[in-house]
């Protein structure tokens, strides 16, 4: 396990409807990289110790990191309406508290050497898609399909200026045919070779993934593909099954 980190909460703000940030202090903080914005920490719950694991992970992307005031942002969304274990922590916590952390591990990269990127996510991607296209260069050429649950998530993405921001709305949370999917079939691709980008739902993931490879014929090198979340299972249920299934696609 990567680095134990005891910290506080400093504050907590309301991004929109669905989307809490967390401020998280605290001297372990001393020695935490300045340049992981857009790699993750995972959130530590004590359980009764089983199979010699005594914490609940939970990994969250690192929104920002101030190392001159110790002061660790993680968002969190509450993308199906129905919190977990970490998105009910973050939206009964209270300033003062304390959360074990460990970390941190570093994003995966993008390729920038192509004709354009495309990024696609659901509310539980939003976090690391931002702090993505807060670090293109400015003249970088794509598009970002993100799937939200109402108007107020529609943030203000810092972004290339030739950079197009595709909000779809999945009101009822729907998971089977969502929008998402449906956005990513009717997107009208821009010239030349693109570099994929997706996060989102595992059931939803495999869909992409196939139509990406079948459709799109984009090559395995030429995209990151994962699931954060699958519909229905906890995090442990949900690791296991990513687990498997990342052997069959990497065979």
């Amino acid at each position: 396990m990567k680095r134990i980190r005891k910290l506080k909460v400093l504050d907590k703000k309301k991004i929109s409807n669905n989307l809490l940030r967390i401020i998280l202090t605290g001297n372990d903080l001393k020695d935490f990289p300045e340049n992981e914005k857009g790699g993750y920490v995972k959130l530590l719950f004590p359980k009764s110790k089983i199979n010699g694991e005594e914490f609940f992970q939970r990994p969250y992307t690192i929104r920002n990191f101030r190392k001159s005031n110790l002061e660790l942002d993680i968002d969190f969304a509450n993308h199906t309406g129905n919190k977990g274990l970490a998105t009910s922590w973050a939206y009964s916590v209270k300033p003062g508290e304390s959360i074990v952390i460990s970390g941190p591990s570093s994003k995966p990269k993008v390729r920038e050497n192509v004709d354009w990127l495309l990024f696609v996510g659901d509310m539980s991607a939003l976090p690391a898609i931002s702090t993505y296209l807060e670090d293109l260069g400015k003249n970088t050429l794509g598009k970002a399909i993100i799937e939200i649950l109402d108007n107020s998530d529609k943030i203000n993405l810092v972004k290339p200026k030739n950079f197009e921001i595709i909000w779809s709305i999945n009101k009822g949370g729907v998971i089977e045919n969502s929008d998402l999917v449906k956005n990513v079939y009717s997107l009208e691709w821009l010239k030349g070779t693109p570099y994929v980008w997706v996060a989102c739902e595992f059931n939803s993931m495999k869909v992409l993934r196939n139509y990406f490879q079948s459709e799109k014929k984009i090559n395995k090198n030429e995209m990151y593909i994962s699931s954060y979340w699958k519909s229905g299972e906890n995090q442990e249920t949900h690791k296991k099954i990513k687990q498997k299934d990342n052997l069959i696609w990497n065979k």
